[in-house]
């Protein structure tokens, strides 16, 4: 899913679900066929746990991946929760598909950060190697400060006790690798300054240790204008935009060669594109949310509207109107799922717009449920599911087989049909099995026969109390040989 951002640059959300825990990412592609990778990572203020996000990098000509720094709801600087350092593998196995699917290597990446983000930066610049980290007031002794100054994010990250243990480790982290001298080219770009209420306890004690990195830059401010910590952030937006665009343009404001004009138009986006669908947060393979309630066009009296369908493997639908959050409606473990709002809907016609959500995060494709509220509608029974005019039974969710699927000589039919007592198969005109629905709304059908080799198209349809049927459901499949000795089904 894109949303069009100020200059008309696009930004994709998407989440990576291949590591130990899933990470959420917006991805914005590069101008000009830039060959240079920027990775963003949050503050703790940082708007929906996003850094940077607000549009001020979007004159950039690099592509930039923003990560998002919420893991089961809570900040972890994208290293652990519960000293489980699961969330540090995922989120570098993000930034590693990433650049692998744009043919880079750490030299084309730049980690860029405030605060919690500026620690980040670090320690993923040093530790795994990265050329260029940029980092704007960071803390270099985590442990510590989240637990004495944010200490909800602190039981989060240490544990609920804060154990002191665990604040030793946290604190021991970036130390350690500037200690040890890791990833010694890295070019190092340091914004920090006297006014800022961390700098003397967080920052100053580790300067020396940074001054053995020959690529080291320190931009020290000290502007009256600066007041407290997140002040400094603010105040150098300039100057640290002026070294993102020198160095995704190549050159590196530091003595040394410098590199220019890295840039490749028309070059092969196939990698990144297919890693773009593949983690896209909307999944097509994802089947959509059904409304059973309120009926399709329904005409309904003035007053609260009760909702109700069907999502199965989703934890939740996210309900909407014109853009407007309305509802997150919990799913239950059969699948089902309600919602009824307190106020009254207004007269006349309203375009509902709803989504399935599963459990790592991912949406379904949209469903729309469309009524018209008018004060001269009467109550009705909502529980039926839909209207009584013939042809507006929802039609059945096939969930196996799946279309154009190929197949051996037995073929299994199962789904969901809400507000149906039976559901029935057709092939070529000619039904070939009915089955009944269950109180849950799931049905199955296996004829227990063989079917013929070759392509087939089953139209699948639901049947309520009186007869009425729904929509049929095309589910287009392939056998692909038969069993010597067997009847084939249906010839």
């Amino acid at each position: 899913m894109a949303d069009a951002k100020k200059k008309g640059r696009a930004v994709l959300h998407g989440i990576d679900a291949t590591g130990p825990v899933p990470v959420e990412y917006r991805f914005a592609h590069s101008k000009g066929g830039n060959r240079h990778l920027t990775v963003v990572f949050a503050n703790l203020f940082a708007p929906d746990d996003y850094g940077w996000a607000t549009g001020v990098l979007d004159g950039l000509r690099s592509n930039i991946l923003w990560i998002r720094d919420s893991f089961d709801g809570g900040n972890t600087y994208y290293l652990c929760k519960g000293m489980d350092f699961s969330v540090e593998k995922s989120v570098i196995g993000l930034v590693s598909r990433v650049m692998e699917s744009l043919e880079l290597t750490p030299d084309d990446v730049t980690l860029w950060g405030s605060s919690k983000g500026a620690s980040a930066a670090f320690y993923f610049g040093l530790r795994y190697g990265f050329r260029n980290i940029v980092a704007s007031v960071p803390q270099f002794r985590i442990g510590t400060f989240v637990r004495d100054v944010y200490p909800n994010v602190g039981r989060h990250m240490l544990g609920e006790a804060l154990p002191e243990e665990n604040v030793r480790v946290l604190d021991a982290v970036l130390p350690d690798l500037l200690a040890s001298g890791a990833n010694p080219e890295a070019r190092i770009y340091l914004v920090s300054s006297p006014q800022d209420e961390q700098y003397k306890d967080q920052v100053e004690p580790f300067v020396g240790l940074l001054r053995r990195y020959r690529n080291f830059n320190f931009i020290f401010s000290e502007s009256p204008h600066i007041t407290d910590h997140g002040k400094v952030s603010l105040r150098n937006v300039p100057p640290l935009l002026g070294i993102a665009y020198l160095l995704v343009e190549g050159i590196a404001p530091a003595i040394g060669v410098t590199r220019h004009g890295y840039e490749e138009p028309g070059r092969d986006m196939s990698g990144i594109e297919g890693f773009l669908k593949a983690t896209s947060v909307v999944q097509e393979a994802f089947s959509p949310p059904t409304v059973t309630v309120p009926a399709e066009n329904a005409m309904l009296p003035v007053g609260p509207v009760l909702f109700t369908g069907a999502a199965p493997g989703a934890v939740r639908v996210s309900i909407w109107e014109s853009g407007r959050y309305l509802a997150s409606a919990p799913v239950g473990a059969d699948g089902r799922w309600t919602w009824q709002g307190e106020g009254a809907w207004s007269e006349g016609e309203h375009l509902v717009r709803l989504f399935a959500v599963d459990p790592h995060g991912f949406q379904s494709p949209r469903t729309d449920a469309r009524f018209v509220v008018s004060a001269t509608a009467t109550a009705h029974d909502p529980g039926a599911g839909y209207s009584l005019d013939a042809g507006t039974l929802p039609a059945p969710v096939v969930r196996m087989p799946e279309a154009h699927q190929r197949l051996p000589e037995t073929v299994r039919f199962a789904g969901l049909a809400m507000g149906a007592v039976s559901v029935g198969l057709r092939e070529g005109g000619y039904t070939v099995g009915t089955c009944l629905v269950a109180p849950d709304g799931t049905w199955l059908w296996d004829t227990g026969q063989a079917w013929a080799e070759g392509a087939h198209v089953v139209e699948v349809f639901a049947v309520d109390a009186v007869g009425r049927e729904s929509p049929p459901v095309p589910v287009p499949f392939m056998i692909v040989r038969a069993q010597a000795g067997t009847v084939p089904y249906g010839h």
